[in-house]
């Protein structure tokens, strides 16, 4: 392959590379929870820069990893490693520098991240009235802090062990988006997919739906 060739097979890839990733762009589902505030447009506006991730009290947010394609390096939350506390004055939407997530975002009303979704009931501890041993919350509670915040969403934890779980309520930041009704946990409307519920259900009862409201999965 001589030069002329050569710069004509680069410029081709390129292009289907970059067709290619448009597309993907286009098409690919909204399917990662985003920090709070984020907007629809939220994958082409994140530039990657990292500072929500640095300034989350919680260690909440994540950058995605090479495996998730055009997103790579955008900032997301794992709700089952660690759900967002909807912490006071949202540091993470105050530190974003370029609109993926809104500024307008100002109190946990504002917030829209998705929706939690119970399921799998005959391994939830509440409806079966079992009592939280500490070696269901091992796991959480050897998890390393690293301030107060942390220290005191751990102490819910910890408070739980020998009493019937009710973690997705105690731990939840927001007042009235969870409740448990004759054993049952039952979602909200004030729920704004936080993820803690999920973070803290040992038992993997709680998901949690990125980017859907309330009405889409309850009332749809």
């Amino acid at each position: 392959m001589n030069r002329r060739e050569f710069s004509i097979f680069t410029l081709a890839t390129l292009g289907v590379a970059a067709g290619g990733g448009y597309a993907l762009r286009a098409y690919e589902p909204r399917s990662h929870l985003r920090p709070p505030g984020g907007v629809e447009r939220f994958e082409s506006l994140c530039i990657k820069c990292g500072q929500c991730v640095q300034v989350c009290p919680y260690h909440s947010i994540k950058l995605l990893g090479a495996d998730d394609g055009v997103n790579i390096a955008t900032a997301y939350i794992d709700p089952y490693e660690r759900g967002c506390y909807l912490c006071d004055l949202f540091p993470c939407v105050l530190a974003c520098p370029s609109g993926a997530l809104a500024h307008e975002t100002t109190t946990i009303e504002d917030v829209k991240m998705g929706v939690a979704v119970v399921s799998n009931l005959n391994a939830c501890y509440s409806n079966l009235k079992k009592s939280v041993e500490e070696k269901d919350v091992t796991k959480l509670l050897k998890r390393k802090t690293y301030n107060e915040r942390e220290e005191a969403a751990k102490k819910i934890i910890a408070d739980n062990v020998g009493k019937t779980c009710s973690l997705c309520v105690d731990s939840c930041p927001v007042e009235g988006a969870i409740e448990i009704n004759g054993g049952v946990p039952v979602i909200k409307q004030k729920c704004v997919g936080c993820g803690v519920c999920a973070e803290v259900c040992f038992a993997r009862v709680i998901e949690i739906a990125p980017n859907k409201t309330y009405k889409d999965i309850y009332e749809g």
